[in-house]
């Protein structure tokens, strides 16, 4: 894609359905004429009474306790320097997207049209009545500096400026651990640090909070060696000034253990590198390019302890570990502030979740084996889902030894689970999914690729490394749709129909004619049918010409599974097929089968289903919790319906008892963990958070999973193909671009699995 192609996509993304990236939603009733009231006059006065008798009742009457202010006057923002607070505007809101999504925070922007520092901290001291929290972005140094000083004495709630602390506080935890890996002492170490912003400021007075000696500290900005016999040095750049007679980033190098870079791309030299201690220790964390390129560092010294702000090289220090979780830890706790002591906690904790064994959800979406605490692994990972639920618990433990907490936490392990209940959905499954696919791409055909959503699909999964696309189609509509689009590639075009494909035509059909000249197939029909691109999709799949297969958007579903089910057949030990959806909801993602072959299941069937759509679930690092779903409740039906998904719950019970697995159920109460717990408390799946549906015929599946994806606006993943021997996954007629490019996805993973288990045999 084109650097044009790239910002009308990035304008487009910003401007529609709905322009910006936030949105109120209301979080109480509001259809009848009795809630309006309540909700406005005259049932507001109540709450506003009690808030007047004591002020406190704020946070129990309104969403101030979970509301955070991003707060910004457009000075500094991200690499574009001073540009406004309108312009910053965008910034703010997808700031505001992260605190979401990552810790259940909302957020309001508030862009402040002033760089005059008292009419800042006065705007803001003014309109803090509203907010539990505020978080100070993209303010320019020195400024910044005193803006937060100032707020933080003035305001009783939480103020932190994230382009200080929030470096500080994940390349700390980073630093420690790389220390510990290196067998360094932080109190003996020699650190250059390269910028003398906000957060080169912050990171090295963190630094220095854990043990850093100042005069093992150089640090530098765009003039050189920050030296104390240097004149007009601002307070904070004087704070770290040297004695030591040198100039230049090489000679501050030379001995050093530690780098840490937040300056300029490709400033650090390999000489520099060689010059360097043993075990260096190397933060290059200028972004989008480092000080130094990963590779080229690691070229240089196979003895470095790396690590960069960029998302695909290993130890990525990104923000995102941070100031969601320690605004979420401090306004848990109603802390007056955030302290020393709580932003210590945080590189704690993060330092000890880098220690700990990682879930297997996280070491799929990186395409680990197993990820262990060493070189490529001194901090977690952005998507580890434990993030919530340790650094929380840590900050706000420390508010309140500290003395900062207003309303302590009494049980710890009930705040935990609540912790866990606020990841919801919101779409990290996708963000999982897509990660995974990334770190190993696969070889995908897609079928339909002169229809304009499959392209353009097929464009964003190689632009963004997804998968590797193999065009099928009418080659001169493809090419006049890539110029259409813009889509600039130099990936595979092949159009089964033409002459230039008559030699793998017919291969393929010979091959075909093979297998099936015992079922009526003649040679000449062979070839015939390798014209049709499913079946010309399917033997490239089948002849290791492709490894994966995408199809379905404009054809009825049956009429792309027989192909399949003719080439491609069933997977060893495999009796029939089967297909699960993923349905991304408020709760979490849940898995829904059959919504798309089997019309009428008998228990045996059900069997099978339930232990395939088991399987599928683990492929995604989840533990399956499945309901085996129906009208009655455990036998309160003698209907032949109901009776099939009890006898194939009894058969799961009996013969595979390591299954979490219980029905025969209704939905309500196998999403509604407290009604079971109440009425069936003898269930397997009493008190426990059901996240698989096993539904009795495909009417059933079908249309739930269609209703919900309709009327709540809730994103599907699937139909997930489950038994076939190779990867082969087929849309839902017209799927969207956004449900191509995740079944892409589900497609590569696929492959990557069977590549694994074929290397284990």
């Amino acid at each position: 894609m084109s650097k044009e192609s790239k910002r009308i996509e990035a304008l487009v993304y910003h401007a529609k359905p709905t322009p910006g990236k936030i949105k109120v939603v209301p979080t109480k009733k509001y259809a009848s004429q009795r809630d309006l009231s309540l909700a406005y006059s005259p049932g507001v006065a109540e709450p506003c009474l009690e808030i007047e008798k004591d002020v406190n009742n704020i946070y129990k009457y309104t969403a101030k306790g979970n509301l955070v202010a991003v707060i910004s006057n457009g000075t500094a923002v991200l690499g574009l320097g001073n540009i406004g607070p309108e312009a910053s505007k965008p910034v703010m809101e997808g700031k505001g997207l992260l605190f979401k999504i990552f810790a259940d925070i909302d957020v309001f922007d508030i862009e402040i049209d002033t760089e005059n520092v008292d009419e800042f901290i006065e705007t803001v001291k003014n309109i803090a009545p509203t907010f539990g929290g505020i978080n100070l972005e993209d303010i320019k140094a020195p400024e910044a500096f005193e803006i937060e000083r100032r707020l933080k004495e003035e305001l009783d709630i939480p103020v932190m400026h994230d382009d200080q602390h929030g470096t500080a506080i994940i390349s700390a935890a980073a630093l420690i651990n790389a220390l510990e890996i290196a067998e360094k002492n932080i109190k003996d170490v020699n650190i250059v640090v390269s910028g003398a912003g906000a957060a080169a400021i912050s990171c090295t007075r963190l630094y220095k909070a854990f043990g850093a000696k100042a005069e093992n500290i150089v640090m530098l900005d765009s003039k050189g060696v920050i030296r104390k016999d240097r004149e007009n040095l601002t307070l904070q750049k004087a704070e770290f000034a040297t004695d030591r007679k040198i100039d230049t980033l090489d000679e501050a190098m030379k001995n050093a253990d530690v780098f840490i870079g937040l300056s300029l791309a490709d400033i650090v030299t390999p000489k520099m590198l060689k010059s360097m201690a043993k075990n260096p220790i190397v933060f290059a964390m200028a972004n989008p390019d480092p000080e130094i390129e990963y590779g080229l560092a690691c070229e240089t010294r196979d003895d470095i302890i790396m690590a960069t702000g960029r998302s695909d090289h290993p130890n990525q220090v990104n923000n995102v570990l941070g100031f969601p979780f320690i605004f979420r830890g401090a306004l848990d706790v109603r802390a007056t502030k955030i302290n020393e002591a709580m932003k210590m906690a945080a590189v704690k904790a993060l330092s000890r979740l880098a220690k700990e064994p990682v879930p297997e959800q996280v070491n799929l979406a990186y395409n680990e084996t197993r990820l262990t605490f060493g070189k490529d692994y001194i901090i977690p990972k952005p998507f580890d889902p434990r993030l919530i639920a340790e650094v929380p618990p840590a900050v706000a433990k420390a508010a309140m030894e500290s003395g900062v907490a207003k309303e302590p936490i009494n049980d710890w392990n009930k705040y935990k689970e609540s912790l866990f209940e606020r990841l919801g959905s919101d779409n990290k499954l996708v963000r999982l999914l897509l990660n995974r696919a990334k770190t190993n791409p696969k070889r995908v055909v897609f079928a339909e690729a002169d229809r304009l959503d499959v392209l353009k699909a097929a464009q964003i999964v190689h632009d963004e490394g997804i998968a590797k696309p193999i065009l099928l189609g009418r080659k001169e509509t493809i090419e006049a749709l890539m110029s259409e689009i813009d889509f600039e590639a130099n990936i595979p075009i092949i159009d089964p129909k033409s002459d230039e494909e008559t030699l793998r035509k017919n291969r393929y059909a010979d091959v075909f004619w093979e297998m099936n000249k015992r079922k009526g197939e003649t040679q000449y029909s062979a070839r015939k049918v390798m014209r049709e691109r499913n079946y010309f999709a399917a033997m490239m799949v089948n002849e290791g010409d492709a490894d994966a297969l995408i199809s379905g958007y404009s054809r009825s579903y049956p009429s792309v599974v027989k192909p399949m089910l003719e080439l491609i057949g069933l997977a060893k030990g495999a009796s029939r097929i089967a297909t699960t959806n993923i349905l991304l909801t408020q709760r979490g993602p849940i898995f829904v089968s059959d919504t798309a072959i089997n019309i009428n299941p008998t228990s045996e069937d059900l069997v099978t289903i339930a232990k395939m759509t088991s399987k599928t679930v683990k492929l995604f690092g989840m533990n399956p919790i499945m309901a085996m779903i129906s009208y009655s409740n455990f036998g309160s039906s003698s209907n032949p319906s109901a009776q099939k998904v009890n006898r194939a719950v009894d058969y799961l019970h009996k013969n595979h008892p390591e299954m979490i697995v219980d029905g025969e159920l209704q939905t309500d109460f196998a999403l509604n963990s407290q009604m079971l717990q109440d009425i069936f408390p003898f269930s397997k799946l009493a008190g426990k958070k059901v996240n698989t549906l096993i539904f009795p015929n495909l009417d059933a599946a079908n249309i739930t999973y269609k209703l919900l994806k309709e009327l709540n606006n809730t994103e599907s993943i699937g139909p997930i193909m489950m038994g076939m021997a190779k990867p082969v996954h087929i849309l839902q007629l017209d799927a969207s671009v956004d449900e191509i490019v995740n079944m892409t996805a589900i497609a590569v993973i696929d492959a990557q699995e069977r590549e694994k288990r074929l290397k284990k045999h």
